[in-house]
């Protein structure tokens, strides 16, 4: 494997953590290992939200960066006599990513490695064989062979179930590989602003924020922002590329390496007018590439933070992203970088005055 660089090895670390909604406590300890030597202080909410909290001007406007610290996994539900375990999706999964893929169950007695197992296709109908299988006929296959052997491993209901995947940088080595870009890149994001701003004159106060349960509605957002209140909220999060065969540019046209993707619209919220106008702007004064994207179903943590309060002027910005919500996703270094570039910039303008110009456009 390629050496890693120190902006590689946070990314290693960070996607190789493991955390589904409810249970993101190793993922957050590596989050806030890195993000608090560029912190003032460090908070929380009670869901267990993390917020790394950076004062350059304590009487400026407050601004939120939030990415989740969830990831997209499963739950055991029951194991059967056989010693087989059946799960519950955590988040939103398609049926044909799940089959034969490698898992972990955290367990009371260390990880467990299990596979996806189905009926094989030989013993199945010509016409049930044309059909995706079933999530809920599904199950983990750990080896065991009874129910008490399963136990014996520490297995029981409710404990985690997460992708097994390794990051590793691809021979064009800006292409990087792994589990769990969603969304550890926000995370990736939130703590490389707060380390640039260090060295920065800011006429604000930021808040790094590791939100927790994302995946299933936008939840610790909701809380992290109440702890917050802040004037100026952003998610950081991936967005989809439509760079591989089949998707046609008016489904999606982003390209990786071409910029973060400024989100005009998704499921969850209508962009903030005022403030997409600002970011494009200083975008655009700073020859920073960016892509414009709307999705159709989804959304992020903008669509919890937009809502809190009186209202939170507020703005997505994205990360393309290939395969999504499966055991692996690729996305592009610079578009990384071009993100992180885009918010210090715009951070470093945002002071009370200009707060008062994007509220009233």
């Amino acid at each position: 494997m390629t050496k890693l660089d120190e902006t590689l090895q946070m990314l290693k670390d960070l996607t190789d953590a493991r955390g589904i909604p409810g249970n993101e406590k190793e993922v957050r300890v590596v989050y806030e290992r890195y993000i608090e030597p560029f912190a003032d202080e460090m908070l929380s909410d009670h869901l267990g939200s993390s917020i790394a909290k950076k004062i350059g001007d304590a009487n400026g406007p407050k601004i939120m960066i939030a990415g989740h610290l969830d990831e997209v996994g499963f739950m055991v539900t029951r194991i059967d006599d056989k010693g087989y375990i059946y799960f519950q999706t955590v988040g939103g999964w398609w049926n044909q990513v799940m089959l034969a893929q490698r898992v972990t169950i955290l367990g009371d007695e260390g990880d467990v490695t299990g596979v996806i197992g189905s009926k094989p296709p030989h013993v199945l109908s010509a016409e049930a064989r044309k059909k995706p299988y079933d999530i809920k006929d599904m199950f983990i296959d750990i080896g065991a062979s009874s129910k008490e052997e399963a136990e014996s491993f520490g297995i029981k209901p409710g404990q985690s179930i997460v992708p097994y995947f390794e990051f590793t940088p691809l021979k064009n080595e800006k292409m990087l590989l792994a589990k769990a870009w969603d969304n550890r890149i926000g995370l990736a994001i939130a703590i490389e602003v707060l380390k640039q701003l260090k060295k920065e004159n800011h006429p604000n106060i930021v808040y790094g924020v590791g939100d927790v349960q994302e995946e299933v509605g936008l939840r610790g957002a909701k809380t992290a922002t109440h702890t917050i209140m802040p004037d100026i909220g952003f998610a950081v999060d991936v967005g989809i590329a439509g760079d591989t065969p089949g998707i046609s540019p008016h489904e999606a046209d982003s390209k990786l390496g071409e910029g973060p993707q400024i989100v005009l619209y998704d499921a969850s919220m209508v962009s903030h007018k005022g403030l997409r106008d600002f970011v494009v702007k200083t975008a655009e004064e700073n020859n920073i590439p960016f892509q414009y994207t709307s999705i159709a179903g989804g959304g992020t943590d903008s669509g919890s933070i937009h809502v809190t309060g009186s209202g939170v002027p507020s703005l997505s910005i994205t990360v393309a992203t290939r395969y999504i919500h499966s055991h692996a996703g690729i996305l592009h270094r610079d578009d990384f970088e071009n993100a992180v570039k885009l918010l210090v910039e715009v951070i470093k303008k945002l002071d009370g005055d200009t707060l008062k110009e994007i509220k009233n456009k």
